[in-house]
């Protein structure tokens, strides 16, 4: 029995729900991202309590099909993202397409009918996250980052970037810092 779950978009996310069906004894086969498949078909009862423990957990069943396609979407734009390894002429459509096996308008059609935006909106808002979180650990410069992100150039990054978040992303690496600073003296302070 396959059970597709919303917002199980990262490895962090399987080992909760791992832990969540191991603590109700449901036995499965095999995970990934958005989806489980259990040894056994489940009880009404079952799926109730799993649904119950899920949501505490941020996650929930999904039932209908439009839903399973939008999670499973999102789920493909995350890893393409977490990959860090988007090439400069990479086309959003070709993916969706090619991992959905559906043709790219019907995808993107329901998926903003559904999410509110369009899967561009939604896979230029996940790299902005994504740059944040590089930004943050300070683990590439920008000009880095436009390049494992596949921006063409690091003003277009640089104008995305604040066009999303208000900012330029030398302004919220300072932000970051100061922020950082702040605590650290907060932390120094009551010793």
């Amino acid at each position: 029995m396959k059970i597709f779950i919303k917002n199980m978009v990262c490895t962090r996310c399987e080992m909760a729900v791992a832990r969540i069906l191991d603590d109700l004894h449901i036995p499965y086969t095999s995970m990934k991202l958005g989806e489980v498949d259990s040894a056994h078909p489940l009880s009404d009862e079952k799926l109730k309590d799993l649904n119950q423990e899920l949501r505490k957990m941020g996650f929930e069943i999904l039932g209908d099909a439009a839903q399973q396609q939008i999670e499973a979407v999102k789920n493909h734009i995350v890893q393409k993202i977490a990959g860090q390894d988007i090439p400069e002429d990479f086309m959003l459509s070709e993916f969706v397409s090619s991992r959905m096996n559906r043709e790219y308008s019907s995808v993107s059609k329901l998926f903003s009918q559904h999410v509110g935006i369009t899967l561009e909106q939604y896979f230029i808002l996940q790299k902005i996250e994504k740059i944040k979180e590089l930004l943050f650990y300070n683990e590439y410069t920008v000009s880095e980052i436009a390049v494992i992100l596949g921006y063409k150039s690091v003003q277009h990054l640089s104008a995305q970037f604040k066009n999303t978040t208000g900012l330029t992303p030398t302004q919220f690496k300072k932000l970051k810092e100061n922020t950082r600073k702040t605590i650290d003296s907060i932390h120094q302070s009551q010793r």
